[in-house]
């Protein structure tokens, strides 16, 4: 079966991005990792690749040891529609930490709460209470 999955890039930081998603967003885990041994580019025993649930949908989470001239952009994003205010104000609050806003959490007329931000590792989500 052929099937699109979406790609996230990290540069040492893949492991902790990985769990504070997991731990953050509903109907999330980690499905598996494969860590750097001895002789690879990377650091032996971090994070190589991992396959994680987040918000349900299955993610590829990759800790490049090669220095890149380009990280995320907001232009790729996920989408989260949360089933209570309580929860998107969970989910904003320990996912805006150290990031940026977008757009901080209000009523723009598409929904009842929004919010669109960049987290700490740059990755950006939009927080919706439809």
């Amino acid at each position: 079966m052929t099937k699109a999955t979406p790609f996230l890039m990290f540069e040492g930081k893949a492991e902790e991005a990985m769990a504070l998603y997991c731990e953050t967003v509903p109907e999330s885990r980690v499905l598996d990792v494969t860590r750097y041994g001895a002789g690879e580019d990377g650091k032996e025993g971090t994070l190589k690749l991992a396959r994680a649930l987040i918000g349900g949908v299955e993610v590829r989470i990759y800790n490049s040891p090669v220095h890149h001239a380009f990280t995320f952009t907001p232009s790729f994003s996920f989408f989260v529609d949360c089933s209570s205010e309580e929860e998107l104000e969970r989910i904003v609050s320990v996912l805006s930490k150290d990031g940026g806003f977008l757009m901080p959490t209000g009523n723009y007329g598409f929904s009842r709460r929004f919010a669109w931000l960049n987290d700490r590792f740059s990755v950006s989500w939009q927080i919706n209470l439809p």
